[in-house]
């Protein structure tokens, strides 16, 4: 979950399905929703991972879901998110927002690939620590 699901969410979703695989099932969404960063489909096509055709969501699709985690990726919709009351989990893992980085479309693409790059370390180390069968 982050505030906009357009960038962070977006990239923690993809990067779970591709390096969990059919282990678990990866839903993401934002407080405020919008349409998925460009930058962010970019960013992530560049590693291998397609976000292409992900939408943004409300959290609140996913109120009554039985969760077993719910990860938030920013301040803001940690304070904003709703209670997940079946979520068995809920962890914050804040990631710096890159949309408003960079003068130059070099800096922009920079600041997200290094948001790209620390939610994958994130979820790879997060996914070692708690293998999912």
């Amino acid at each position: 979950m982050c505030t906009g699901n357009a960038v962070r969410s977006q990239m923690a979703e993809g990067w779970l399905r591709r390096l969990a695989g059919n282990d678990i099932e990866a839903l993401s969404g934002g407080t405020r929703p919008w349409e998925v960063h460009p930058l962010a489909i970019k960013v992530m096509a560049e590693a291998g991972v397609d976000i292409s055709g992900l939408v943004a969501k409300h959290v609140s699709l996913f109120a009554s879901a039985p969760l077993d985690y719910v990860i938030t990726l920013c301040d803001s919709a940690r304070e904003e998110c709703p209670s997940f009351t079946r979520a068995s989990r809920s962890l914050h893992w804040p990631v710096h927002d890159p949309t408003n980085d960079g003068a130059t479309s070099e800096e922009r693409l920079a600041a997200f690939r290094v948001a790209r790059d620390e939610i994958r370390d994130r979820i790879a180390a997060w996914l070692a620590e708690n293998p999912f069968e």
